[in-house]
């Protein structure tokens, strides 16, 4: 991929981070793919369940497919409103307070949106402080967990409810601390789950858009609502669109349980706690991957599901497919290769044509 291409996909990653797209409340992330989809896509509508979909149709008659990357993020839920102001949350998507650390949330209200401090307490307190002394290192040593933090807002509960914040309310991490950094050759960020998958997806529909370049067969590219908690937008889009293959793109965790690594190529999936994915589907993307000479990483994945796995496991899809970017600190502070977005949407490209 070219430089102004690695730029464009950096620029454009960098601005679905900075939106804000909780479970059930991806409205911000669905503009920005909305404003790049419709450029290269035959038809574009937004369904019953808030997935964003794409329609490019094929040239050959082959049967059609569906490839997903989810819109949603992790984020909170706002449990209930303390008498002091304060919010107690619950986590959207599998993660604890450590994995994004204390400091500013973004609490997002019916009527106002403002900056929060997700809070556990002073560490200069004895064990009469007993939620903050229990997670001390050198006293209760026990994991932070969301009971023990709230949201410091400086507000009462009167301005809360003024400004249309309750029990419900999305809470997300602060756009401060969403910015783009370098490692060497690498990108670290917050949300690279999905965003980059995400960036790949829509590279890959200005790509197949072009004249003499379309895919085989119809191709529907659907930017799912609500992975984090069990792939939703992507069960209702199985059920109703057309085709028996869906093929997700996501993060790939890189451990040596999985002999995966940052520095190799994409991950292609052969199982995940969920399903097993199609042999078939697997291996031609290992093999698009390997004669594009990018050291595809095959993988039996533990402990992750995707929008294809659960919609296999639910019984709405007959095939399905998993390609991941490889990325570092999976639902934590996440790093990705410079190459890992482009060389995703080479091989999808050519997995589609």
């Amino acid at each position: 991929m070219a430089d102004d291409d690695l730029e464009f996909s950096r620029e454009l990653l960098q601005e679905l981070l900075w939106a804000y797209g909780p479970c059930g409340q991806e409205d911000a992330v669905r503009e920005v793919c909305r404003r790049e989809l419709e450029p290269f896509a035959d038809e574009t509508w937004v369904d019953a369940a808030g997935n964003l979909i794409g329609l490019i149709r094929g040239e050959h008659g082959s049967p059609p497919a569906r490839v997903m990357a989810h819109m949603d993020e992790l984020s909170m839920l706002v449990k209930r409103v303390e008498q002091d102001g304060t919010l107690r949350l619950t986590p959207l998507g599998t993660m604890y307070p450590a994995n994004f650390g204390l400091g500013p949330v973004a609490v997002l209200g019916a009527q106002d949106q403002f900056c929060g401090v997700l809070s556990l307490g002073s560490e200069h307190t004895t064990q009469e402080s007993q939620r903050i002394w229990a997670t001390k290192p050198d006293q209760g040593d026990k994991a932070l967990d969301w009971p023990d933090v709230y949201v410091f807002t400086g507000r009462t509960p009167d301005e809360l409810t003024g400004a249309g914040i309750g029990p419900g309310t999305r809470v997300c991490i602060h756009r401060s601390k969403r910015t783009l950094i370098d490692v060497g050759g690498f990108l670290g960020g917050y949300f690279m789950d999905d965003r980059a998958a995400v960036t790949a997806l829509l590279q890959a529909a200005r790509a197949l858009g072009e004249p003499g370049q379309r895919p085989a067969g119809d191709v529907y590219m659907v930017f799912t609502t609500a992975e984090e908690v069990g792939g939703v937008g992507a069960l209702h889009a199985c059920r109703t669109l057309p085709g028996d293959l869906t093929l997700a793109l996501e993060v790939g965790p890189t451990e040596a349980e999985y002999d995966t690594t940052i520095e190799g190529g994409p991950i292609v999936a052969y199982s995940d706690a969920q399903c097993v994915y199609d042999k078939d589907v697997a291996d031609r993307l290992m093999e698009i991957a390997a004669k594009l000479g990018l050291s595809p990483q095959a993988a039996v994945l533990g402990a992750f599901e995707s929008d294809a796995s659960h919609a296999k496991a639910s019984g709405l899809s007959p095939r399905a497919g998993l390609l991941c970017l490889p990325t570092l600190s999976t639902h934590g502070y996440e790093v990705i290769s410079r190459d890992a977005i482009p060389a995703m949407t080479d091989v999808l490209v050519e997995f589609l044509r």
